[in-house]
């Protein structure tokens, strides 16, 4: 749903054509196409709308419809949006000033630009403020719609939990969430080793790999020859294959029991590697990349407007990149959230910890790398990401993150009914151009 939002802003920030700019032009070619519940949907609109929707479809790569064919698409959709906006107005959804404003900072940031810039890029493409909050408004108008009238529905059972689970499980390829035990025999490399001494080390490692491919004893080689622990046949230990270097694992997935792996070159030296046990999990394993970052808060008051937040925290950041000062001095003097005391740090975080405006400019950061300011519904935020890691979920976890892959997965079929429902509610009549 946010996607839709940000794409209808940025469609308009891309300079496709809104209303107004067409009304100032041919204001004598408009007519009424279509009226739903007495609203009028005029010529004008419709062919500002099958323009951006044919620039999308040109954007994306994809062949375009037929005229005809896409004319009517596009009509059919502006019909379903324009009932649903009325639903919403009638059953008293509200999108106050504040609301649009942080929506409009965010289309701001996303096109790296301040407000006022977005005004100007506005204003050059003949688009209206007005219209374009106006745009935005219904977009956030629909989307807590769909919130509360289509999301709020869809219902996931324990049992349908349990049996995602267990299906999931069963088609789980994951190498990294397999146990296994793996043997090694390690021909090493000095650390200042020339090209052709590594060279002529590979060359003892082929020789060995050949030898357990003839059919010599593993075992027996290990001691024979490698610089590793020689104890219990140089095996490694059972256990959760993420805990192996990564390039053991790669080298051996596809490995049965009891087969060896090509030369592995490591900053050790050379590794043959043989698999004596792989176990599949008992249960099903996920795991999300956690993110550990800062931020300095500025909150909008009466003294502090959102623009001055803004410009306070753009010139920290700059203060910050330059070396005047570190983030976590910045955010003890400046930031108003309480993790200000902790130098602004969050602590590690799962994916959907945080509002979707803060965490999409945090997914967008590389470690130690300083966002822009960013407009959320708590204020305006200056965010560092410090560290990422992977971490296991709990089962708990496991089960909630299946209940939303549930839920996500059965999105599209109830918002296609309801759709149609409220559709099939409106009064539509369809109007002939004037002859």
């Amino acid at each position: 749903m946010k996607l839709r939002m940000w794409a209808a802003a940025l469609a308009c920030v891309c300079g496709l054509a809104l209303p107004s700019l067409h009304a100032q032009t041919s204001q004598s070619l408009d007519y009424i196409v279509a009226l739903v519940n007495s609203e009028p949907i005029t010529h004008q609109e419709l062919e500002r709308d099958i323009k951006r929707v044919a620039q999308q479809i040109a954007q994306q790569g994809q062949a375009t419809p037929p005229a005809a064919e896409l004319r009517r698409l596009v009509l059919e959709r502006m019909i379903s949006d324009r009932a649903q906006l009325q639903l919403a107005r009638e059953t008293g959804i509200r999108i106050d000033a504040p609301a649009i404003d942080r929506a409009e900072q965010a289309v701001a940031t996303q096109n790296e630009v301040d407000v006022a810039g977005l005004h100007q890029r506005l204003a050059k493409d003949g688009v209206s403020v007005a219209t374009f909050r106006s745009g935005l408004r219904d977009q956030l108008t629909l989307n807590r719609l769909h919130e509360r009238d289509v999301e709020s529905t869809i219902k996931v059972s324990d049992v349908d939990v349990e049996r995602a689970m267990q299906a999931q499980q069963a088609a789980n390829t994951d190498p990294l969430t397999f146990d296994i035990n793996l043997a090694q025999i390690l021909v090493a490399v000095p650390e200042k080793a020339s090209a052709e001494q590594a060279a002529a080390i590979f060359v003892q490692a082929k020789r060995l790999l050949d030898r357990i491919r003839a059919g010599e004893d593993f075992d027996r080689l290990v001691k024979e020859a490698s610089a590793a622990d020689r104890n219990n046949g140089g095996q490694l230990g059972l256990r959760r294959a993420d805990r192996y270097p990564l390039l053991f694992v790669e080298a051996t997935q596809a490995l049965k029991v009891g087969e060896v792996s090509e030369i592995v070159r490591s900053g050790a030296g050379f590794h043959i590697l043989k698999v004596i046990e792989k176990r599949a999990p008992t249960r099903l394993v996920q795991t999300v990349v956690q993110s550990r970052a800062r931020h300095i808060l500025l909150r909008s008051s009466p003294q502090l407007s959102q623009a001055q937040a803004v410009a306070k925290l753009a010139d920290a950041r700059q203060r910050i990149v330059s070396g005047k000062t570190d983030f976590a001095s910045a955010a003890r003097s400046l930031s108003q959230d309480t993790s200000a005391e902790q130098g602004g740090d969050l602590g590690w975080a799962n994916p959907g910890m945080f509002v979707p405006e803060f965490e999409e400019a945090m997914n967008g950061l590389k470690e130690n790398e300083i966002s822009q300011p960013v407009v959320s519904r708590f204020g305006v935020h200056l965010i560092q990401l410090t560290e990422r890691r992977r971490a296991e979920l709990s089962p708990q976890q496991v089960r909630e993150s299946v209940r939303n892959q549930l839920r996500r997965s059965r999105y599209d079929e109830a918002y296609r009914n309801w759709a149609q429902d409220v559709r099939g509610r409106a009064y539509v009549e369809m109007r002939e151009p004037p002859q």
